[in-house]
């Protein structure tokens, strides 16, 4: 997600004590995005009707439908977010695409917690995603250099995983335990990129944008952790 920085006071050009407080806004809001998420999946997975929608949409098709759907929701909301320094509207777009990713986790997490009759298995994958985004994070303030360099390796590995996701869905086929790691990879990648254009990219007030790309990678990651944990069961 690159930055419109026409007029902005650049991060990397600001004072320590601006930096400080954009990260701390940053990271405040991605916490924010993470417990709306818990609230909008909580109020969605009470809703028996919502629960038996969402499973019937990830077969065949369907799946592709509403990946398609999701897709477009987050190209709008990222779009939005970067176009605009209306903070009311970023976060709309933001509360929109955290609204998104409710909606797409419902089915992976009714069945990881309720075939499964607890919620260990979700709890396990959240503090691991949790340790692994920390540390990754922290790759990109210790060692201050610029990542933006993995976007072209990271825009090519997503398309190929699209069009396996496309090909699985179509033609039937599992894509595996490899292929969710594959994906752990990809998403681990997109935080450094996330986090370093945070860095070295975004304006001082670019907290919001900034929020909504780093959750948007702690989810992918989050997403496909818990298909490993799921796989070992």
């Amino acid at each position: 997600m690159d930055n419109n920085l026409t007029n902005k006071t650049l991060l990397i050009e600001s004072t320590d004590q601006a930096r400080v407080e954009f990260y701390k806004k940053t990271y405040t809001h991605v916490a924010g995005g993470v417990l709306l998420f818990v609230l909008f999946e909580y109020l969605l997975l009470q809703s028996d009707a919502i629960v038996n929608f969402m499973l019937s949409m990830t077969e065949g098709w369907r799946w592709l439908v509403m990946l398609g759907g999701f897709m477009l929701a987050t190209n709008y909301a990222e779009s939005t977010a970067l176009k605009t320094t209306d903070k009311n509207i970023q976060y709309m777009a933001y509360a929109l695409y955290v609204f998104a990713q409710a909606i797409i986790f419902v089915p992976l997490l009714y069945i990881a917690m309720y075939y499964t009759e607890s919620t260990e298995l979700v709890q396990q994958a959240a503090l691991v995603t949790l340790a692994l985004f920390i540390g990754i994070s922290a790759i990109v303030f210790v060692t201050k250099k610029d990542f933006s360099f993995i976007k072209a390796g990271l825009t090519v590995g997503f398309f190929i995983a699209i069009g396996l996701i496309v090909a699985g869905t179509l033609f039937g086929f599992n894509l595996g335990l490899w292929f969710s790691v594959g994906m752990c990879v990809l998403a681990a990648g997109s935080i450094l990129y996330q986090t370093s254009e945070m860095v070295n990219k975004y304006g001082t007030e670019d907290y919001i944008p900034a929020s909504l790309g780093l959750f948007a990678s702690l989810m992918l990651l989050f997403w496909y952790i818990l298909r490993i944990f799921m796989s070992r069961d």
